[in-house]
């Protein structure tokens, strides 16, 4: 126990010191993105790693937040707090709605289901007059946090995304090593036998949806807060398959494999746009190297691999 104590801490550490030196090495804006790309990624894993429920729509929840908060910014000169609270309000009543219809299904039927709705989202947004068709939300206004920090200026939005991004992993490490938690391993392991010592399998999933659409939301409004930029692309089916590649390559049965993941997809697209489309036979590449040799992901390896020198001691 006090060495996985020390472990996290020593891990905390770490990343304390990544944000803080973060802006010295690398644009502030590309780890703004970074960060919010984490979050999605360790939000949607929520849903697959720990409640084995696959989502092919994701981005529908990262994107209406995304819009949603750049059109109350914009237009109804909202502060950021309250801003980034209206687009989460909205991801989590999709994540409801759509949950609530999608989990009576199982399997690849629930994955197509999810599907399906992503696109019916994709499309209103790109005929509704509020998000400006494919031109998008563009110059969204930072504001001012609680009506004191500028966050116009790059550094004190910087490190507010970094805070909500750091508070947001945490409650879904808390989630996860919570006895909720323990009910959806239960449930992604066995349901029938979940159902048979008395648990209502469907309430727990339907929440555990809700909580990922939720804080999907979080990374969406972050999101538009940092790039002032709500464009289709958040809701496209796209967005979707790269979140899930994002789970796969970082480690899906990991809390915080997915947001290593994130790292490296986001660096690619980031660092190899000048290769055009070969970035995506490159994506395709490594995703395929990940199902061969890294079945579990990056980090879900490396673990592996130390509890198998710790068993061999």
């Amino acid at each position: 126990m006090e060495k996985n104590k020390l472990s996290s801490y020593f891990l905390i550490g770490l990343a304390g010191v990544v944000v803080l030196i973060g802006p010295a090495v690398l644009s502030p804006y590309f780890l703004m993105k970074l960060y919010c790309f984490m979050l999605f990624a360790c939000a949607f894993n929520l849903l697959l790693g720990y409640s084995g429920l696959l989502s092919f729509g994701h981005a529908a929840y990262f994107g209406m937040a995304s819009y949603t908060t750049g059109h109350v910014m914009k237009n109804w000169g909202l502060t950021p707090e309250l801003g980034i609270l209206v687009g989460v309000m909205c991801a989590a009543l999709m994540g409801m709605v759509f949950g609530w219809i999608a989990i009576r299904r199982h399997g690849i039927y629930f994955s197509m289901i999810t599907l399906a709705l992503a696109q019916m989202v994709y499309f209103f947004c790109l005929q509704a007059p509020f998000t400006h068709g494919e031109e998008g939300i563009q110059a969204v206004p930072r504001g001012r946090l609680l009506g004191l920090i500028d966050l116009s200026a790059t550094m004190p939005m910087y490190y507010f995304v970094a805070a909500v991004t750091g508070i947001s992993l945490w409650l879904i490490w808390r989630i996860v090593h919570s006895p909720f938690g323990r009910v959806l391993e239960s449930i992604k392991e066995n349901e029938p036998r979940a159902i048979s010592l008395g648990y209502r399998t469907n309430r727990y999933k339907l929440l555990a949806f809700v909580l990922s659409a939720t804080l999907a939301g979080v990374a969406g409004s972050l999101k538009v807060l940092s790039i002032q930029l709500a464009s289709l692309t958040d809701v496209y089916w796209h967005a979707s398959g790269e979140v899930v590649l994002m789970s796969l390559l970082g480690g899906m049965n990991t809390v915080f494999g997915p947001a290593l993941g994130a790292a490296i997809l986001v660096s690619m697209q980031t660092y190899l746009a000048q290769t055009g489309s070969w970035i995506t036979i490159i994506q395709g590449a490594i995703f395929l190297a990940c199902v061969l040799m890294f079945r579990k992901g990056i980090i879900g390896e490396i673990i592996a691999i130390s509890k198998r020198i710790s068993a061999a001691k």
